[in-house]
């Protein structure tokens, strides 16, 4: 029979209801995808209102500049024809006198005062005493009399910053956030040795993340190696062990560590003791980069280990007799057969232990004094005492973007194919 005369035959067949066997399938098919849609629906919603809708509005909230453009609407029409190069002339100073007077009476001049002095420190009072005083001017010329009341309304500074902020979109939360800023003339500089601190919030973060995650592989395989190879009854107990700090609140175990560590806590006085340092010399544990990477290390090591538990339980134990009786020494065949093997359960623990020390602000808060805190610490400074939701979510997305360029090399060097949790 043909291959024609087959698929002819095929589309003969029909159900027992009259309907043909293809467009029966196809029907069912369609109702399966439904239903399957249907029961992961809720999920998508969920990650959708929980996880992107945030993503998306952080990144909206780094470059979004309405208030200038909103709020000063008549003085930067006006300014649409300045040169740039001299003080504006009356008209501007005009519009400049109504935008005040309006923004005073709606009680919203505050906003564009204070996202003026986030780009030059004084605009705000300048501002603000300039509306409190333009209610006092009868009549023009304005110019002289806005000059008459602060003479930074003669500097040709101040209205290149007005106009340069009056677009609705700036990078200049992102220039803040990486220690720099626009010059007088609108030119990308650094910011003054004295005033960068975000460069090297962003480096500490990087690197105490790294070491942390290098602390707890070095704890934590020994440890999961020892649960994967122990009796069932022993490593039920040592298991609950590794869980017991789940149990316990955040907050306490953070605070234990203070205990412990400063300097009339318990492991210097035990030191003490011992005769290993005078009691004059005290060290100092807490409060500081100590601090941080050992607190964080006893918080996120459960998270490394049950990964690579998890991928050493698969592991059948006659690979390793194997590799003896073929002649080779304990370590070459633990180097050659067993680590081999576990390295996928390595990728899942580093990467998750990682991302969580990345974004942990918590404990570096408490413990971390001056020297140990993160670039986490500042998002939070600025979203709830110093108000400046840009630059919060100008770092916020600086570090997501940070994120996504340590995923994509590890997965380039690793695959994210290879990373298991059991």
């Amino acid at each position: 029979m043909t291959e024609n005369s087959m698929s002819k035959a095929g589309q003969g067949l029909t159900t027992a209801n009259g309907v043909p066997l293809k467009v029966s399938l196809m029907r069912t098919n369609r109702r399966n995808q439904i239903r399957a849609f249907l029961l992961v629906a809720p999920l998508l919603v969920f990650l959708v209102v929980a996880f992107i809708m945030p993503i998306l509005d952080m990144l909206q909230r780094s470059v979004d500049n309405p208030e200038v453009g909103t709020q000063l609407s008549r003085t930067v029409a006006a300014l649409e024809d300045w040169d740039g190069e001299s003080i504006p002339d009356e008209p501007v100073f005009d519009a400049l006198t109504q935008d005040l007077l309006a923004g005073a009476e709606a009680r919203n001049l505050g906003q564009v005062a204070s996202r003026l002095n986030y780009e030059s420190s004084g605009m705000r009072s300048l501002i603000m005493k300039t509306s409190r005083r333009a209610g006092r001017i009868e009549s023009g010329p304005y110019k002289a009399a806005i000059l008459d009341i602060d003479e930074d309304w003669g500097e040709l500074e101040t209205w290149r910053l007005i106009e340069r902020e009056s677009d609705p979109y700036t990078l200049s939360y992102y220039l803040a956030a990486l220690d720099m800023k626009y010059d007088s003339n609108g030119e990308i500089v650094s910011q003054p040795e004295y005033l960068k601190i975000y460069q090297q919030l962003f480096v500490r973060t990087f690197w105490m993340s790294i070491a942390i995650t290098g602390l707890c592989l070095l704890l934590g395989y020994p440890i999961a190696f020892l649960l994967a190879n122990t009796p069932l009854r022993y490593s039920n107990l040592l298991m609950i062990l590794v869980l017991l700090p789940f149990w316990t609140s955040l907050l306490v175990r953070t605070t234990t560590w203070i205990a412990i560590l400063q300097q009339q806590g318990v492991l210097n006085d035990i030191f003490v003791g011992l005769g290993i340092i005078a009691d004059d010399s005290r060290l100092s544990m807490i409060y500081n980069k100590t601090g941080t990477l050992v607190a964080m290390t006893h918080i996120l090591l459960p998270f490394m280990i049950l990964p690579l538990y998890s991928v050493m339980k698969t592991i059948p134990p006659y690979y390793m007799r194997a590799a003896r009786s073929l002649g080779a020494q304990p370590f070459l065949a633990f180097r050659r057969v067993y680590f081999p093997l576990t390295i996928p359960g390595i990728g899942a623990g580093s990467i998750l232990v990682f991302i969580l020390a990345i974004g942990y602000y918590i404990t570096p808060a408490l413990v971390g004094g001056q020297d140990g805190i993160f670039i986490t610490n500042f998002i939070a400074f600025h979203m709830q005492t110093s108000l400046n939701w840009g630059l919060a979510a100008a770092i916020a997305s600086i570090l997501l973007f940070v994120v996504i360029a340590f995923y994509l090399v590890y997965n380039r060097l690793i695959g994210v194919d290879n990373v298991k949790l059991g």
